[in-house]
């Protein structure tokens, strides 16, 4: 019975193996870390155990290491619009081990036959190491010293570049960004606690992401897969960084585009952010369990996704095609603040005295994303022809964009920069012109310029990039603070029709 069992898995299409291939790192019991010349030989291994497994360069690193994407799927990889798309993507920081090795292990899992159904309503991708060069040195930021969780708006690196490139390729409907967190910080072990959830998860935030998108990801998708890990006996929570009590507020993380999350999420994505607790040494300690955990995580918010798949087309595409339809009278957050709504906070730590799982009350608890300052939502924005850095920018983030051709009812407006104050961001001081705004017509406007619609997948994150007093704007960079100058127009325009 068992021979005649085999032999008809065999035969089923894109079953090559039952035995599914193990990881570099699970094939010591997690004594080390996979090291990066061990990758490309486990996805060579994996792709000879499933014909629904392919795997691909997606770009290279700043030191020439390949960038690798598993995908799975039961066709034409991202053709089929009756499925799902999605991206999980891991290690952007080097330093974050567990997620590379959660993502192997879930390669491994998916060319099981017993987990091919999912291939019947989704297509997957997973890049499980987005910086290579950190991972080989333990090291948070890549080869050029650069964070690439913080470089999803300008674009500078290759890796960054890469990943970016690779989304604007399918579009993916679900996208999951995969770290890991420290709770070992000196300020919360000398309030005598540390946190101590082993994955921590955190859905959009930005407000001028979807409603429906956003109350999607935090009252469905996140519940679904906290109670799976729950149900296999690993502990989750909200990600909610902040301060022990008394020394500052806890908050649920940022809501700036330029990470991983967020940068998906703006352009009407089921984003997600996916944090596991590191080790004491941020390296092999208790690798094994934090691998565990975090792949089981992943596998949760695939399941949620195969279970959820025609809610989850139909809210994603609604929304995405919502972005293409012409301004009207909505408009963009582009300052905005975490705000208490009453509630306190019971977070679970553990006690550093009694060494037990305990929890504390935090009374200043501000999960509440506020808008305090909008504007309203122009038809495009115009970029100087010579301003190239502006344009090779908008190159990079792959934005539709054309020649401005003036028409005779077109209204353009143009920002005065009376002073250049300041804001706090989350800690940060930041930038915060005085702009006094007038409008002109075409003729009174010399210069030659770029058009960027607003009504483009990618519009409102452009329109936050590009909006003078974003907190989250170009301006905010050192390569882009030269576009701020007191008492001088600011070269941007807006374009009202």
């Amino acid at each position: 019975m068992y021979r005649y069992l085999l032999l008809f898995i065999m035969a089923i299409p894109g079953v090559i193996a039952a035995q599914a291939p193990p990881t570099p790192a699970g094939s010591t019991d997690f004594s080390k870390v996979t090291a990066y010349s061990e990758i490309a030989p486990f996805l060579a291994n994996a792709q000879k155990t499933s014909a629904f497994l392919k795997t691909t360069i997606i770009g290279q690193s700043v030191n020439k290491r390949n960038i690798y994407a598993a995908t799975f799927s039961s066709g034409d990889f991202g053709k089929d619009s009756t499925k799902v798309k999605v991206l999980i993507f891991a290690q952007q920081h080097g330093n974050e081990q567990s997620g590379k090795e959660a993502a192997l292990l879930l390669i491994s899992e998916l060319t099981r036959p017993e987990n091919h159904y999912l291939l019947s309503r989704l297509d997957i991708a997973i890049i499980p190491q987005v910086n290579p060069d950190g991972s080989e040195v333990n090291q948070r930021r890549n080869a050029n010293q650069a964070d690439l969780n913080r470089n999803h708006l300008i674009l500078t690196e290759p890796e960054t570049k890469a990943l970016h490139a690779f989304f604007d390729q399918y579009l993916f409907d679900v996208a999951l960004d995969v770290h890991e967190y420290s709770p070992y910080s000196e300020d919360w072990l000398n309030a005598g606690f540390r946190k101590n959830t082993q994955v921590a998860l955190g859905a959009p935030t930005n407000l001028n992401v979807s409603e429906k998108i956003r109350n999607f990801a935090a009252d469905k998708t996140l519940p679904y897969v906290m109670n799976q890990l729950s149900l296999n006996n690993y502990s989750s929570f909200v990600y909610c960084p902040g301060d022990p009590p008394g020394k500052g507020y806890i908050r649920h993380s940022t809501f700036d585009i330029n990470d991983g999350r967020q940068s998906f999420a703006i352009q009407q994505t089921l984003s997600f952010i996916q944090e596991g607790m590191n080790g004491t040494d941020n390296f092999v300690q208790n690798l094994k369990q934090r691998s565990l955990s975090q792949m089981t995580g992943m596998r949760s918010l695939l399941e949620f996704s195969y279970n959820n798949n025609i809610e989850i087309r139909k809210i994603v595409s609604d929304e995405r095609k919502a972005m293409l339809k012409e301004p009207g009278s909505s408009h963009i957050s582009i300052q905005a603040t975490h705000a208490g709504n009453g509630r306190q906070l019971q977070l679970p730590v553990l006690s550093v005295k009694t060494g037990r799982d305990s929890t504390v009350m935090i009374t200043d608890y501000r999960p509440i994303v506020k808008s305090v300052a909008d504007v309203k939502k122009p038809v495009a924005y115009l970029i100087p022809d010579d301003l190239t850095e502006v344009v090779e920018w908008a190159e990079r983030q792959n934005l539709i964009k054309k020649p401005y051709k003036p028409a005779a009812t077109d209204k353009i407006e143009r920002a005065f920069v009376q002073r250049i104050d300041s804001i706090d961001f989350e800690g940060d001081i930041i930038v915060n012109p005085g702009l006094e705004p007038k409008i002109f017509t075409p003729e009174e406007i010399s210069k030659t310029y770029i058009e960027i619609p607003v009504n483009q997948l990618k519009g409102l994150m452009a329109a936050i990039a590009l909006e003078p007093k974003s907190m989250l704007g170009l301006v905010t960079y050192d390569k882009y603070r030269h576009l701020l100058r007191d008492l001088t127009w600011f070269p941007i325009l807006k374009l009202y029709r």
